[in-house]
């Protein structure tokens, strides 16, 4: 099974497993195309989301994705389309990968071109050449718009533990416009180094203003070998973004992950950690902590577990006021694959707003339950 190096290190975050690896290379279906290798692939997101006693439109700092508007209803969230041609094991292999986007999750990623005027329920999440060359244990590149590489959560939330996304995603940034490498130092140390647009998160072609000030990115992830008995396969991820922006303090974030398989069979644990310095522009602080734990209960059945822990300065995560945040989340999420193709998943989650300011559903309660379900065909 031949895997990209970004599949590769959402394996060891523990965001995907095998499985998904294998159900993903069977969707991807073979385009008459002047490159014979290109694919399609995709998936359509929808959910149902209800917050008990609350009305249409509630707002739940710290939420990415399942806002105001999807919350009391049914939902699209969003339809992907992929075209890829992924790179083969020749020295000078070369591919891309272009993802649309389609629906409400396109307007809220927002990633429009300096030349975009309006969302239009359409964006471009994707969209890089893929290079490989024969240097040493060879180095790989991605030039154009790719995924950042801090987090443990992405995007595609079929591929998180949980569907809906945790506080430390919340202050993460999602795509870069620029050019990124990566190389395998050996069998169990890999390293990461780009440099984008500054001036603007999630954007397209942005720009800082000022020639010089750019975003800078670098990651490590340390991969245990075979001869640690069942710890073989833990994890440890660090990584670093400096967004690069004209007149304000640089946003930057800090990540540190780690995956660690235990004894028990099928059960695994996660561990995140997340830090944006500036992320106001003004010397504000965000962190987030997280605990993951994820049960492969059966072939179909999987039990994932979330538990956070949040703190920040004022305005931090959404909040409105001029007083300092401290939050706590628990979601439990059941994912059954009950149908081919078919992910469907049934979570509750738990906020809880620690200073008791009742800024939940709208300043109105310090306490948040909220009861989702979920569904995506993937193809």
């Amino acid at each position: 099974m031949k895997l990209a190096n970004y599949t590769r290190t959402l394996m060891a975050l523990g965001v995907i497993g095998t499985g998904s690896i294998l159900h993903a290379e069977e969707s991807a279906v073979p385009l008459l195309t002047a490159v014979s290798s290109t694919t399609l692939s995709g998936y359509v997101d929808t959910s149902a989301i209800w917050l008990p006693g609350s009305g249409s439109s509630n707002a739940v700092p710290g939420r990415s994705f399942d806002g105001p508007n999807k919350q009391n209803g049914f939902n699209l969230n969003v339809v992907s389309l992929v075209l890829e041609k992924p790179l083969e094991e020749t020295d000078w292999a070369a591919g891309y990968r272009v993802q649309l986007l389609f629906g409400p999750d396109a307007n809220t990623l927002g990633s429009l071109s300096t030349l975009g005027v309006a969302s239009g329920d359409v964006a471009v999440k994707n969209a890089y050449v893929n290079l490989r060359a024969p240097v040493g244990n060879g180095l790989t590149l991605k030039m154009g718009v790719w995924d950042t590489i801090v987090g443990y959560e992405v995007f595609e939330s079929g591929n998180n533990p949980n569907y809906s996304r945790s506080y430390g995603y919340f202050i993460e940034p999602i795509i870069h416009t620029g050019l990124l490498a990566n190389y395998p130092l050996t069998d169990w140390l890999s390293i990461s180094a780009g440099i984008a647009d500054g001036g603007g998160v999630n954007t397209i072609n942005s720009r800082s203003g000022i020639d010089s000030l750019l975003s800078y990115l670098g990651s490590i992830v340390l991969t245990a070998p075979e001869d640690f008995g069942w710890l073989e396969g833990s994890t440890l991820y660090l990584g670093i973004v400096d967004a690069g922006v004209q007149g304000v303090k640089d946003p930057i974030n800090f990540y540190a992950g780690a995956t660690l398989p235990t004894p028990v069979e099928g059960l695994s644990l996660g561990l995140a950690y997340d830090y944006r310095a500036n992320g106001l522009g003004d010397g504000s602080y965000e962190n987030a902590t997280g605990l993951y734990l994820l049960w492969q209960a059966t072939e179909k059945l999987k039990v994932s577990g979330r538990a956070e822990y949040a703190t920040g300065s004022a305005g931090a995560y959404g909040y409105t006021g001029p007083n300092s945040v401290q939050l706590l989340g628990l979601t439990g999420t059941l994912a059954y694959q009950l149908w081919d193709h078919t992910l469907s998943r049934l979570e509750v989650r738990w906020d809880h707003d620690l200073d008791g300011r009742g800024q939940f559903l709208n300043g109105t309660a310090d306490n948040a339950v909220s009861v989702a379900l979920n569904v995506i065909y993937q193809f």
